[in-house]
């Protein structure tokens, strides 16, 4: 299957192997992610009862974010391999114009052309 989806002078290629590649891509960044939200979920390497109340509040706080994040990440992760599934990939969810094949490569998660992704990241 060939994507070739065109908008005034850009135009987005996505052939076969680099829907391949993005999905082998999204597949390697869930299992990442599921791996580091396990470790994150495990004990503590040290006591907390060996440490001052202060670094142990700390630390909790410090995987609670980073947990957050994660799921997060996995999150848009999953979303990107139901829209590869449906066909529905590399489409803007706001302007509904292909995303940059380049910013597919580099973010494959993305929902959001560059332009729009600005748009979002400047409001309030």
């Amino acid at each position: 299957m060939v994507n070739h989806q065109t908008i005034g002078h850009s135009t987005t290629h996505l052939s076969a192997e680099d829907l391949a590649a993005l999905r082998r891509h999204l597949h390697e960044q869930r299992l990442f992610r599921q791996e580091q939200l396990r470790q994150l979920a495990g004990p503590v390497t040290s006591r907390a009862e060996d440490r001052p109340h202060r670094q142990a509040a700390a630390q909790t706080e410090v995987r609670v974010k980073l947990s957050a994040s994660a799921r997060m990440v996995l999150a848009d992760v999953e979303a990107a391999l139901e829209r590869l599934d449906d066909g529905s990939y590399g489409t803007c969810h706001l302007c509904r114009r292909p995303i940059d094949r380049e910013r597919l490569m580099i973010v494959p998660q993305c929902r959001y052309c560059a332009r729009c992704q600005q748009v979002r990241e400047a409001a309030p």
